[in-house]
């Protein structure tokens, strides 16, 4: 059938590493990828066949796939950035009606790390939420809220709370917020909710301002402190600690384990790095079940002194943002004890200090629209009532001349 395309799609499945795995025995996917590598080795460079294949798993693939004469050529499809983000919401809403309202550059840069079937269900979500209230356009409400179900699942309405655990998630929730604004490298606090969303009692969104790629030791340190923000509020303002915080704690010990041990941030240890993926008889189960320890037990105090030493660090600075700023900390979580959510015009309304109730209030632009209304609709009011009387008014007798 030559010429033509050949495309395998999952090559790590049949092309992982050839290894003893962990029974030691004879896999038969070695003989698969010995098949696939002889009939690579037959084609002639001229017979018009090219072979395609795809994978999330490169680090994974048998060295022997990638030798010249066979995958040789690597693209590699990464993530879209804004303006990729950008096109592809373009060509997914292209049979769907928008609202003039909605911005697809706006819903891209509330969207980053999003992959095309991320953005694609983002949209198709958005038009089940506005069929689901009979409109004929998708809203930019709409769109909002399928970003959240797309990143944390849908609000659990009528999940019952106790006011202990509300007070408990507002508290935690206004920590992470209060501090990531307060922090010079936090990025901006874009939506603030209690409102629970698959397994979180309620998170914090939070938006850079634009993308980067790579984060330097302050953009970390700040990334830690903001992570403790939540623990901190709960005991400076409730004098407890609960449960809550697992999710932060967990990524909080990882990122400082990394600092030290991969990224060279340490001052006592210096630009080194300890460890290595060690799991090369292991490629059937991601060959990074574990990691070769090439250094000493007095080196492991160390490190483990030093991420110590960055989360107690970082523990303390959070604390004292929020004594600092204990009134916006108080504020924020009483106006979500109050509304649940918070957008971010109402969040840095209370750290300016202002009410919310002045936000409700219709502002000069709103009045005078409503008393247009109001004078139209008196105006109308008149006019139905004058043509009333005219039409109810008795005849007089007819006058001939």
């Amino acid at each position: 059938n030559a010429p033509c395309l050949i495309f395998i799609d999952e090559l790590d499945a049949v092309g992982r590493q050839r290894g003893a795995g962990l029974g030691g025995g004879h896999d038969e996917r070695e003989q698969t990828l010995n098949q696939l590598l002889v009939e690579m080795d037959g084609f002639e460079v001229n017979s018009g066949i090219i072979i395609l294949a795809a994978t999330n798993r490169a680090d994974v693939l048998d060295p022997a796939l990638l030798r010249p004469g066979r995958f040789d050529r690597k693209v590699v499809v990464d993530r879209p950035d804004l303006q990729g983000r950008t096109e592809i919401l373009k060509i997914h809403s292209r049979n769907k009606p928008l609202q003039p309202e909605v911005d697809l550059k706006v819903i891209a840069r509330r969207t980053p790390g999003f992959s095309g079937a991320d953005l694609e269900n983002v949209l198709n979500e958005s038009a089940i939420l506005a069929a689901r209230a009979n409109r004929k356009a998708i809203t930019m409400s709409d769109a909002e809220e399928a970003i959240d179900r797309v990143l944390m699942g849908p609000e659990k309405k009528n999940r019952k709370l106790h006011e202990i655990d509300r007070k408990v998630f507002a508290y935690h929730e206004a920590g992470h917020a209060v501090v990531a604004h307060f922090s010079e490298h936090g990025d901006p606090v874009h939506k603030v909710t209690i409102v629970g969303r698959g397994g979180a009692g309620g998170y914090t969104m939070m938006l850079p301002e634009e993308e980067r790629f790579v984060a330097n030791r302050s953009k970390l340190m700040d990334e830690l402190v903001n992570l403790l923000g939540g623990r901190a509020a709960e005991e400076l303002a409730l004098n407890e600690i609960s449960t809550g915080a697992s999710n932060d704690l967990e990524r909080v010990t990882r990122i400082a384990r990394k600092m030290v041990m991969e990224w060279g941030m340490s001052e006592r240890l210096g630009p080194l790095t300890f460890g290595r993926p060690n799991g090369e008889d292991l490629v059937f189960l991601g060959r990074d079940i574990s990691r070769e320890r090439n250094y000493s037990e007095g080196v492991a105090e160390i490190i483990d002194e030093e991420v110590h030493k960055l989360v107690e660090s970082s523990y303390e600075a959070a604390t004292a943002l929020l004594v600092e700023h204990r009134e916006r900390l108080d504020a924020v979580a009483e106006a979500l004890l109050d509304r649940e959510t918070l957008t971010r015009e109402e969040f840095l309304a209370l750290m300016e200090g202002k009410q919310l109730a002045e936000l409700d209030e219709p502002g000069v632009e709103e009045q005078a629209i409503a008393a247009v209304k109001e004078e139209t609709k008196t105006d109308l009011a008149s006019e139905i009532a004058r043509k009333r009387n005219e039409r109810l008014r008795p005849a007089g007798p007819e006058t001939t001349i």
